[in-house]
Formats: structure tokens, sequence, C-alpha cells
């Protein structure tokens, strides 16, 4: 039987989750994804548990420990590293802050005020523009086929054994087509609906999905989602969508248009999407550490590679910057020997061209 708490206790803890609940407000009020926001709360949370003492009574030194063992033993990844202590910081500017009165609060209440514990000394740094791990890359196209050979082999497997969880393993094989076809982010591709696709005047080609329409793209600074158009580039991905929306989507009974219901509800959860990549990314046999962006990290670059113009890649992947589109393109080894051995041949024959046009017109 767990001990009773202190009346302290109880009043500590209060005062904590008051804390939370004004610094969700602040949040909100700022427009940030209530996504982030959670997360966020998680942290600090897991920052106090670690702790084992209240905000007012935080040191640097609690969480220079805290960052030493999620370093050492849970192996975390500099970014996440950055974004704990981030999330630490908000909070603590927050409570520190004068004008929402917890610093006299506290002071009153427990004899100490809260005080930053985040400081530039013990901050891990952001030096480098791309702080994801290392094996996060974009995949090789026999990968991709692998990969993708994985998802299918999968829904025969299922329909082979004449088992009803067919359509949900087949639903699961079009979304990461469809990550990759369109270079989507795992919530892009989540969000996406049957309306979110239509023609495209200027490559009939491609018939009814010519054109995705991303409504839910990555929000900048607590602003909301951004809107891109992202045009069909892959003559393959449109056979695909169609066959997922005209034969299979309609078995599942969808509660509205969300393009990938779930068998408890309108939409599949993100982790359902993360699950559906590393159950066929294993079945490939492909090395650890690839995620599901990894498909778009293999969009960008596969473009690139196949000679699509920088600028409308940027475009397509709702990119700000070309540097951070530079960021995502790991180009194979394949098309730097063909881009290598293209610039020589044009050099000789460049160099050819000018020894001609040097010789004597009765030489030429």
């Amino acid at each position: 039987m767990a001990a009773s708490q202190s009346p302290d206790d109880i009043a500590a803890g209060d005062v904590f989750e008051a804390m939370l609940d004004g610094w969700r407000d602040q949040q909100l009020a700022r427009s940030l994804n209530e996504v982030t926001i959670d997360a966020r709360e998680r942290v600090v949370r897991r920052f106090r548990l670690h702790a084992q003492v209240w905000p007012w009574e935080w040191l640097p030194g609690h969480l220079e420990s805290w960052v030493g063992e999620l370093r050492v033993d849970d192996h975390r990844a500099h970014s996440t590293i950055r974004s704990y202590q981030l999330a630490v910081g908000s909070f603590c500017d927050f409570v520190c802050d004068p004008a929402y009165g917890w610093s006299l609060s506290c002071t009153t209440q427990f004899g100490t005020a809260p005080s930053q514990v985040c400081r530039p000394e013990n901050l891990a740094t952001h030096t480098s523009e791309y702080e994801g791990r290392p094996g996060r890359r974009s995949l090789t196209r026999v990968e991709l086929q692998s990969l993708f050979d994985a998802a299918d082999d999968d829904v025969d497997a299922i329909r082979s054994r004449s088992k009803k969880g067919w359509a949900p393993a087949f639903r699961d094989a079009t979304m990461l087509k469809v990550a990759y076809g369109w270079g989507l982010r795992r919530r892009e591709v989540r969000m996406l609906e049957v309306v979110d696709f239509s023609s495209n005047p200027s490559a009939p080609e491609f018939g009814a999905y010519g054109v995705c329409q991303v409504r839910w793209g990555k929000a900048a600074k607590g602003g909301p989602p951004r809107r891109r158009s992202v045009l069909t580039v892959f003559d393959w991905s449109t056979e695909v969508l169609a066959e997922w929306i005209e034969d299979i989507w309609p078995t599942m009974e969808p509660e509205g248009s969300g393009l990938w219901p779930s068998e408890r509800g309108p939409l599949v959860s993100e982790d359902r999407i993360t699950t559906a990549f590393t159950r066929s990314a294993k079945a490939a046999g492909l090395p650890g550490g690839l995620t599901l962006h990894c498909l778009r990290h293999s969009y960008v670059t596969h473009l690139i590679e196949d000679g699509w113009d920088p600028l409308f890649v940027q475009q397509q992947a709702g990119h700000s910057w070309a540097s951070t589109t530079a960021i995502y393109t790991s180009v194979s080894s394949d098309y730097k020997t063909r881009t290598l051995r293209a610039a020589l041949d044009g050099s000789v024959e460049a160099a050819a061209l000018r020894k001609v046009a040097q010789l004597p017109k009765a030489a030429q």
C-alpha cells in the first residue's frame, strides 16, 4: 500500500499542475499545435520525476544529470536532447516571468522561487542544419522496391489465408507508396482526404490524380498548417491510388472522406503509419535506423537524380529554402559517376573544338 501524501506534498503538486495549466494556456494563445504542447508537457513531467524535487527547487545540476542519463542510458539523439532542453527551458521562462506571479507565489508558499536551469553553458548546441541520426538517409531504388514488395507480399499472404485483415494491410502498403509518390511527411499523409486529389490540366495523363492538395503541411513558428500543391510526377502512383480509392476504400465503410480509415475510427493513427513502415522495412531486410521520413528524403533525391529542376523539387517538398532541400538530397554514387563522366566528356569535347579552331583553315 502506497504511503499517503503529506499536506505539503499535495499543495506542491497542486501548484505544479496549476503551472502546467498556465503554461498550456500561454502556448495555446501563441497558436502552437496541441500535439506539440502535449509533448512538451510530457518532457517537463519526466524531468520533474528525475529531479525528484519541484520546479521552484530545480537547479542546473538536475538538468545536467538528466541529460547525462538520456545520452548514456537511453542513447537519445542530439536533436532529441536539444528539444527536451528547449521544452524545459520554455517552462522555466514561463514560471520565472514576473508577469505570471509564480515567483512571488512560490516564495510565499515554499520559501524559494523558480529559476532558469537551462543556461548557455549546459545546452546542446545547434551547429548543423541537420541534426538527425546519420543512419537516416534516402533509400536506393532497389531498397525502395524491396520495401514496396514486402508490403504487397503481406497483403497477398493475408489474402491467401482468407483472413479479413487484407484491406487494412492493403491500406498500409498504399500509405507507404503515397508517402513516397508525393514526398509527404507523416502527418501530411495521415490527414489526406479523397477530395484532396484533382486533375492537372497540364498533365491529363494522370487523370483525376494529377495534383495533391496538402492542407496539413508543417507549420512555422506557431502558425497554422501550411498548404501547398504537389504535382504528380510518377505515372505508377496514380494507378496505386486509383485502385485504393475506387476499389478498396469503399469496402472499409469510411466515416467521412478521410483517405485512410481505421478499423476503429475515421483515421489511422500516426503510430500505425510508422508501424507499417517498420514492419515492411524489417521484412525487406533493410538496415536499422531508417524511418518513414526516409521516403520523403528518397523522393527529393530521386527527382534530383532524374534531372528535375531543383527549384521545382523545392516547391514540391514545401521547403522555404533551397538549403533545406539540399539537406534532404543524398544522390547515389551512380548518379555522381554519371555527372562526373558527363562533365569530363564535355571538357574533352570543348578542348577538342578549341584545338580545331586554332588550326589553319586549310588544315581544318
